[in-house]
């Protein structure tokens, strides 16, 4: 999984986009939270792969692809949600160390992380997104007792409605060290155009995560429904309820083509973050509808934490927000559109 799309000589599978959203999508099924731990690597291989020196390439990719070395991305700050050209962590280079500085937040599994890919301004008197540059910044592993065991580094857990498996934290640097070595492509202010290369290939992952979420969502509908008895026979037979799963179904479909679609145009090397755009906006409100129907259908075991279909729900409503929010989708779509209209 985490060596899906790394290039065979990487020791990776060589596999395309298309293959990580099967993949994605299946694991998502059964728990967002498994289908959730190849996103970072993903991240991670994609930023190495495409800017990064021969001597990261060899260093980092076989490791990634051998699960060997866990990676979490390290870029949003309080204050700068998706508005990332702003953000202010500073690395001071002192000789061959960079000394980090500042607060990241919503940080995703980084207890358990070896390497941080960490956005940080290495120009402070650059304000916009020249003076950003991309360091993959080494960590040891952490444990429940002692989160984070490194000098310069603490943080604190942020408690979620769902999606809990992952763990998000707020993370705080005071002095951290980072080699200079691993200035991702060895040159200063380019992290900031690095990371937005990468975008195309989360949000298509992200989008195959929600469809494994919509999935699981109809088929806990779609079982309750068989076997709950009202009026002496099962809900399935009232047509309200087999027309809410019939929906979800389409849904899905159409979600899952769109998401495939945007796939195979990143693995022919062809601009795709508009489609890429459509289906994570999609594919995120299916998941939220299905998972909001399969609650219904359920009725008042919906509401109760002893059934799946709760946890789904609180799964389900993170798909929005996270690798760009539903907002910043709409925005991305609507200025392809008229930059192709005018």
């Amino acid at each position: 999984m985490f060596g899906l799309t790394i290039p065979q000589r990487y020791g990776g599978l060589g596999l395309g986009k298309e293959s990580m959203c099967v993949v994605s999508e299946e694991l998502s099924r059964g728990y967002i939270g498994v289908g959730s731990l190849g996103t970072r690597s993903e991240i991670a291989a994609e930023l190495i792969m495409g800017g990064g020196t021969d001597e990261q390439k060899e260093r980092w990719l076989p490791k990634l692809a051998a699960g060997e070395v866990l990676p979490t991305a390290v870029f949003t700050e309080p204050n700068s949600g998706s508005d990332l050209a702003s953000i202010r962590t500073r690395a001071v280079r002192h000789a061959d160390v960079y000394k980090i500085y500042g607060n990241k937040t919503w940080i995703t599994h980084p207890v358990r992380a070896d390497l941080m890919t960490l956005l940080v301004r290495t120009n402070p008197s650059e304000s916009g997104h020249r003076g950003l540059s991309m360091l993959l910044a080494e960590k040891p592993r952490g444990t429940d007792d002692d989160p984070f065991p490194s000098a310069g580094i603490s943080g604190t857990e942020i408690e979620v409605l769902g999606y809990r498996g992952m763990k998000e934290y707020e993370i705080a640097f005071d002095g951290f060290e980072v080699k200079t070595e691993n200035l991702l492509g060895g040159v200063e202010g380019l992290g900031f155009r690095q990371l937005m290369q990468t975008f195309e290939s989360a949000r298509i992952q992200t989008a195959a995560r929600a469809i494994g979420v919509a999935q699981a969502a109809m088929e806990q509908a779609l079982a309750y429904a068989q076997q709950r008895q009202q009026f002496g026979e099962p809900i399935i037979k009232f047509p309200r309820v087999a027309d809410k799963i019939a929906m979800m179904a389409v849904e899905i479909m159409v979600a899952r083509q769109l998401t495939y679609f945007a796939a195979r145009r990143k693995d022919s090397g062809k601009r795709c973050d508009l489609e890429a755009g459509m289906a994570k906006l999609l594919a995120a409100r299916v998941a939220w509808a299905n998972a909001d129907n399969a609650v219904q259908i359920h009725g008042g075991n919906g509401f109760a934490l002893e059934f799946p279909v709760s946890r789904l729900l609180c799964d389900a409503r993170i798909l929005s927000i996270f690798e760009g929010a539903a907002e910043i989708q709409a925005q991305v779509i609507a200025r392809r559109l008229l930059s192709t209209s005018n």
